[in-house]
């Protein structure tokens, strides 16, 4: 999943209403991202990504670093280069994401968690009363060791996630070594998102307490989970008692 930030730089505002209409005007990222969310296989030691400047009038600067779990910047195990380029008007360029030396004192035997923001920084504005707006766009960054590379033909580890109720909630438990992001949690494969939830990760080997009512979920609760390409299928569960386990699958 991706999100963005807003950063606003201004030379003079004229009343509210005019700051207003302005923003809305220039709100829409010029540079866009080949993805939504990036793998780095330890094995490859680095990955490409691709970025597109869709503004075919102004150049921009592409600002980017990297973020920890706990959104520090961090330049050691992973490095974004180059950390700020310019892109032409309409077109494209790559931005990558290096291993470092410090890599070996992360941990072998599950993924880690970091995060990739670009900035774009538009070009200084040579009329008067102008706002200008800089949007960054932040996704999440997977670390994967060598001994946990996935291997395409093998079932997807994400259906290994169960379910287990405690009151009025159910708890996601993962036993792999990979995060599971669930964007969507609903009653039944066509049904509306229950009220409550927020799309989640359900950290390696850990467990995360799903939103919404269990009563709401039902006795067959199905969860949406994003895969390494950005697909959307569908995990169908079945409970027994208070466990919760996948019956299906739907492939989104």
């Amino acid at each position: 999943m991706e999100t963005r930030h807003t950063l606003i730089h201004t030379t003079r505002l004229v009343g509210l209403v005019l700051t207003t209409l302005m923003a809305a005007h220039s709100s829409h990222a010029a540079l866009a991202l080949d993805r939504t969310r990036v793998v780095l296989n330890s094995t490859d030691k680095s990955v490409s990504l691709g970025i597109t400047n869709g503004n075919k009038e102004l150049p921009y600067l592409a600002q980017a670093w990297i973020e920890d779990a706990d959104g520090n910047k961090v330049s050691d195990p992973l490095v974004a280069l180059p950390p700020v380029q310019r892109i032409e008007p309409g077109a494209k360029s790559q931005v990558k994401v290096q291993v470092t030396a410090g890599a070996h004192l992360l941990a072998q035997d599950k993924e880690t968690l970091y995060y990739f923001n670009q900035r774009e920084i538009p070009p200084k504005s040579d009329k008067p009363n102008t706002l200008q707006i800089a949007l960054q766009t932040r996704i999440k960054l997977f670390y994967r060791p060598a001994a946990l590379v996935v291997d395409p033909s093998h079932k997807p580890w994400q259906e290994q996630l169960t379910l287990s109720r405690q009151g009025d909630h159910y708890v996601a438990n993962n036993p792999t070594p990979y995060y599971v992001t669930v964007s969507v949690a609903s009653s039944t494969a066509k049904g509306s998102p229950v009220a409550g939830f927020s799309p989640m990760m359900v950290p390696p080997k850990g467990n995360a307490i799903l939103g919404g009512s269990a009563s709401a979920l039902g006795s067959s609760p199905v969860l949406t989970y994003i895969n390494d390409y950005g697909g959307r299928p569908q995990l169908v569960f079945g409970c027994s008692g208070n466990t919760c386990s996948v019956k299906s699958t739907i492939q989104g």
